[in-house]
């Protein structure tokens, strides 16, 4: 047997994460912890008011074919009828909450990184209180975990998670900000204090065996707001035009392809959504108006004799991209609904040609019909429409989400929807 002062038994004992003494890190702290924290509880609570005006562009109480969270019950407690003034307000919404979004990513990463110790806290629960506070902060890095990829996968177009996007983003982040928001009113008070002071530091976050610091924490919070600004500056250009040519890192940034008809962003392609040129040409395609008198069916010569107005507006989509102002001219869609019998232009729904797609039906309300900007676009920058912009022709709404400027028109059905 090994005596007492032998080295076997002066070796020290193998450390795991369940052992304080296993985060070295002397950055960790209350005071590191707690800035990362009160940026994420402005910056979140941003996300969630943005990302519940994007739900409520969608219309989705306007018509089941828009709403892809039926069972939302009083989740959309909230909802109205989007506006059409200003013109870009989608446009501003949706990218400050895309942008926004991955400009947190560092801030959330060492936001957990800062706190991970206390998920391997022994004993799991001490008590009853504590262990509601262990599963609501579960729920809290669980659900923004789930939020932030599924928003950036989205972003990418790629759609790699079981089921449709939006119930899961939908769902997702109620769960989540019901966590953050209990999280924010037991810890903001502390933090606030926390934050207001850097000096000698004690608690469950602070290790007991600390390394040698190579870093100050100050210097830390500068690598993680570079990281954040970095992000920035290669995302903003996607819906903030002084900075597109700087926005590499996103899907639709850099210049624009080119100028003309076919010089701007683009998400699904004529081939993608299965649409034939044979469907498109101007012995084919017919436009089917419905509504309370009956049913027109125009051709694209029929509609270039009707009055024709031009509309300056951009496209924003829920990915967070967007155009500049493009140049569209058109037949106005209150002037349509006029044809079908109705003075005061009702609700329409817009049905495409395309073969797939989750958007390929889309309803607008009336005060979308009504706004004399809002058209069936048959031009865009002074030449026709492209076959991946929408020929022989597509609706464009300002301030709606790119997903209801319905391309490929087919069919439109004016009336109480």
């Amino acid at each position: 047997m090994a005596r007492p002062d032998s080295p076997a038994r002066s070796r020290p004992l193998p450390r795991t994460p369940f052992s304080p003494a296993f985060w070295r890190s002397p950055l960790r702290g209350p005071w590191l912890t707690s800035v990362l924290g009160l940026v994420l509880l402005g910056g979140i609570t941003v996300l969630f008011l943005t990302g519940l005006l994007s739900y409520a562009a969608y219309n989705p109480d306007l018509s089941p074919v828009n709403d892809k969270t039926p069972d939302k019950g009083l989740l959309g407690f909230y909802l109205f009828s989007w506006p059409t003034d200003p013109h870009w307000l989608y446009r501003l919404t949706q990218g400050v909450h895309v942008t926004l979004g991955i400009t947190l990513i560092p801030v959330l990463l060492a936001k957990l990184w800062s706190v991970v110790p206390k998920l391997f806290t022994l004993p799991p629960a001490r008590s009853l209180a504590h262990a509601l506070e262990r599963v609501s902060l579960l729920l809290l890095v669980g659900g923004a975990l789930f939020e932030f990829v599924t928003g950036v996968l989205n972003v990418q177009l790629d759609y790699v998670f079981p089921g449709s996007f939006y119930p899961l983003h939908f769902y997702g982040a109620w769960v989540f900000f019901a966590a953050f928001v209990a999280h924010a009113v037991l810890k903001t008070p502390a933090a606030v204090r926390n934050a207001r002071q850097l000096r000698a530091e004690h608690g469950e976050l602070v290790s007991p065996d600390p390394a040698a610091p190579t870093v100050s924490r100050r210097g830390a919070l500068g690598l993680v707001g570079g990281g954040s600004l970095l992000l920035l500056v290669t995302t903003a250009g996607q819906s903030f035009d002084p900075l597109r040519r700087t926005a590499l890192l996103a899907p639709h940034g850099g210049a624009e392809p080119a100028t003309g008809p076919g010089g701007f962003q683009i998400n699904k392609t004529a081939a993608y959504a299965g649409i034939h040129a044979a469907e498109t040409s101007e012995e084919a395609w017919r436009l089917v108006v419905a509504g309370r008198t009956g049913t027109v069916r125009l051709s694209r010569a029929e509609l270039l004799q009707l009055p024709l107005h031009s509309s300056a507006l951009p496209i924003a989509c829920v990915e967070g991209w967007s155009t500049s102002d493009q140049w569209w001219r058109g037949v106005r869609l209150r002037d349509l609904a006029a044809l079908v019998g109705y003075d005061d232009p009702p609700d329409v729904l817009v049905e495409s040609l395309q073969r797939h797609g989750a958007f390929r039906r889309a309803a607008l309300r009336a005060n979308q019909v009504a706004d004399p900007r809002s058209l069936l676009a048959l031009y865009v920058n002074g030449e026709d429409l492209t076959p991946d912009h929408g020929h022989p022709a597509r609706v464009i709404v300002p301030a709606a989400p790119g997903v209801l400027n319905t391309k490929w028109v087919a069919r439109m059905t004016f009336g109480e929807l």
